[in-house]
């Protein structure tokens, strides 16, 4: 099929792909005639069928193009099967059987919802549940001891994470019982353990999947990617919650009072993930996602299905994306502030350069920018992003422990840290202007 056959009636054995349309297709147009039309482009001499920031290369530049008569046709029970012979390919991609979608982005793009892909070693086997345009996306992969290690890696950080998790909620109970902090504070360690908290269930849910997958039945699997997407919505919507009170405590400064302020929040970082979890499992996004590597291993995770890749992009990649840039920019704030106050003395008993560096970077780690490492992740070529991206969140429980002690444990006279300190002084700023 990369060479494409001039007709149906003709091929050449061994270079030819064969195409097997269903008769659920005919049974609809028994009486009709209609014309069945196999159309073989090369795009590459044609100039078509371009995506833009395009990451896979299509096999052979050919695109195979089905028509039965005038009509649309999709929701096929009983698949359309396209069988692409090629050579072997190379051992650090995978092969993905992919459709034109003219209304993906701006000028159209490749997708893969409704098509399942069989690899072989020199045929690859495409069945899709409609008729259209197709090709063999050739994407870069992983191979098979990466792909290992890094789950390797990402369960052991996730465990240890856990136990720092634990360690960071009984730390700020302490403190918060064994010393008389202001209500600004109480109300930061609240938001502190309740992002703890999700971070805790998140890697809990990655253990029972990466554990279960692949040996649950399909329900069973459902609940369990459907508990992963809330754990994961419910951390990112704490960083959220994170930044917005930082946006109170220096953009607005003197602040404003909120009856039940924490409850409030508790029930908006919670809540609202069940409400996008629900609708997306009363669709049907939940269950077994397939992870392909290069010597056609496969791992199995319980996640959104490939047919639903597309809330993959919008609850998970656009959320976090709008939650990122929103705390970068008070991360800059916050930082140019601290690094003001502390160069002009502003802060009494201020602290030493590299606990303010120190501080400054548990920070930039409580607001979540360490999960922006995942948007420059993209096969093999991206190896070591990846490894510092498992790396630097299986371990994130870990940073903000140290983080929290280093900010918060009071000393005899000093009971609170020093991102108090700029807000107290920015307060008495404000009032004496």
């Amino acid at each position: 099929l990369p060479q494409g056959p001039s007709t149906l009636n003709t091929t050449e054995k061994g270079k030819a792909g064969k195409i097997h349309l269903p008769r659920e297709i005919f049974r609809s147009l028994s009486s009709q005639i209609v014309r069945v039309v196999v159309t073989v482009l090369n795009i590459q001499q044609l100039g078509m069928f371009k995506e833009v920031n395009q990451s896979g290369q299509v096999l052979d530049n050919t695109v195979v193009g089905i028509t039965v008569g005038n009509t649309s046709i999709s929701g096929l029970r009983d698949p359309v099967q396209l069988s692409i012979t090629h050579r072997q390919l190379p051992r650090d991609v995978t092969p993905q059987c992919v459709f034109w979608d003219p209304s993906k982005g701006q000028a159209g793009g490749w997708h893969s919802s409704g098509c399942v892909t069989q690899p072989g070693d020199q045929k690859t086997v495409c069945s899709c549940d409609h008729l259209t345009f197709f090709t063999l996306l050739l994407n870069p992969a992983l191979d098979s001891p990466t792909a290992q290690a890094l789950m390797a890696v990402a369960t052991a950080g996730c465990g240890v994470a856990m136990v720092f998790s634990i360690f960071t909620i009984a730390f700020c109970l302490f403190i918060r019982c064994r010393f008389r902090f202001e209500e600004t504070v109480r109300i930061n360690l609240g938001l502190h353990m309740n992002l703890v908290g999700s971070l805790f269930l998140l890697n809990l849910a990655f253990l029972l999947n990466s554990g279960l997958s692949g040996r649950t039945q399909p329900g069973t699997c459902k609940v369990l990617g459907g508990l992963t997407h809330y754990c994961l919505l419910c951390c990112f919507t704490w960083t959220a919650l994170e930044g917005c009170q930082l946006y109170l405590l220096f953009v607005k400064v003197l602040g404003v009072y909120i009856h039940h302020y924490l409850a409030k929040l508790c029930l908006l970082g919670w809540g609202l993930p069940i409400l996008v979890v629900g609708v997306a499992g009363a669709i049907g996004s939940y269950g077994e996602y397939s992870i392909q590597t290069t010597d056609h291993q496969v791992i199995a995770l319980c996640w959104i299905t490939s047919k639903h890749v597309l809330l993959h992009y919008i609850t998970n990649c656009g959320y976090f994306s709008l939650i990122f840039l929103f705390n970068m920019v008070l991360f800059g704030v916050v930082t140019q502030k601290s690094c003001s106050l502390q160069g002009t003395g502003a802060v009494q008993g201020g602290r030493k350069p590299w606990k303010v560096a120190l501080v400054a970077a548990g920070l930039f780690c409580l607001l979540g920018a360490t999960w922006a490492l995942a948007f420059f992740t993209h096969g093999i070529s991206s190896a070591p992003v990846l490894y510092l991206f498992t790396i630097l969140n299986s371990l994130q429980g870990i940073f903000i422990f140290i983080w929290l002690v280093i900010l918060y444990y009071p000393k005899t006279k000093e009971t609170t840290g020093s991102l108090s300190h700029i807000i107290r002084h920015d307060k008495n700023t404000t009032v004496s202007q």
